[in-house]
């Protein structure tokens, strides 16, 4: 047999095929797989055989752990999958419960932060990934899977293809941003870094778009250059823009659609870190006479 070859078992394909009659992510199926293997690996035996008990034990062993809130939500939700859908035992998972996820604010940088954080971006690949990434607060993934033809200068606007939720929108494209974009463009097709229609950020092979976890150690290296303390990441960018936006009086409501939030209370957090506009409210203490 070749090496290269790996036999599926027949419940790992019953896996994989329930997941892709739901159409579901290479993300998510990813991630659903990974989560059952480690179930797996954990109970020592096949994951058909587990009792509710068995799921029990494993929610508790996780907490032990230490996983994080988030990271336990997202493995009982792959189980989840697994037991109701590819084994018909939704009854097996009345133990495991999902648990509450504090709420943090974000970090946000100033607009001076910013500006120092993409100018210490390294090159003019880097500096223009992170110019968009604040430019039109696009998440990470999204930077990373933009094409050229995504940009359109006539109505100005970039387009953002199945984003998180497998929904298109369009973001806001500024000119600032555009003759960033130009730049690089006319740079990048001179050193013969990016196809004909390719990706608007190549990786080392212009036929693959970069990686997320490059643009990350991207930020992670400009954010020491530039001598910035807060725990920045890719998102900090997303942040930033939305709380900037909020900061010069932009709707609330525009700002959801521009960042694709599907309930305005996910945007309606940034209000609690938008601090020009806390700056702005006049204390009622301030308002009282001296007796």
């Amino acid at each position: 047999m070749n090496s290269t070859t790996q036999t599926i078992s027949p419940l790992r394909q019953r896996l994989l095929d329930d997941m892709r009659m739901r159409k579901l992510s290479p993300k998510t199926q990813s991630g659903y797989i990974r989560t059952v293997s480690r179930f797996c690996g954990w109970l020592g035996r096949s994951p058909d055989t587990a009792t509710a008990e068995d799921l029990r034990r494993y929610q508790l062993h996780l907490v032990d752990h230490g996983i994080s809130p988030i990271s336990l939500n997202v493995t009982i939700t792959g189980l989840k999958f697994f037991f109701e859908s590819t084994l018909d035992h939704p009854e097996l998972m009345r133990h495991m419960h999902p648990v509450h996820v504090p709420r943090k604010i974000p970090v946000v940088l100033s607009p001076d932060e910013v500006a120092r954080l993409i100018a210490s971006a390294g090159n003019l690949k880097n500096q223009t990934a992170l110019s968009v990434a604040y430019g039109a607060g696009l998440r990470v993934s999204e930077v990373a899977a933009l094409k050229v033809s995504d940009i359109d200068s006539e109505r100005m606007t970039l387009r953002i293809e199945q984003a998180k939720g497998s929904k298109d929108r369009y973001a806001m494209l500024s000119p600032v941003l555009l003759e960033n974009l130009r730049t690089w463009w006319r740079t990048a097709r001179a050193a013969g870094w990016m196809l004909n229609g390719g990706w608007l950020f190549p990786g080392q092979d212009p036929a693959d778009p970069i990686s997320t976890r490059q643009l990350n150690r991207v930020i992670h290296e400009a954010a020491k250059v530039a001598q910035i303390n807060k725990r920045v990441s890719m998102h900090t960018l997303r942040h930033s823009f939305a709380t900037h936006l909020l900061e010069q009086k932009v709707d609330i409501r525009v700002i959801q659609v521009l960042l694709g939030h599907k309930k305005l209370e996910s945007t309606a957090l940034y209000t609690q870190v938008a601090t020009k506009i806390l700056r702005e409210v006049v204390s009622p203490l301030d308002s009282l006479h001296p007796v």
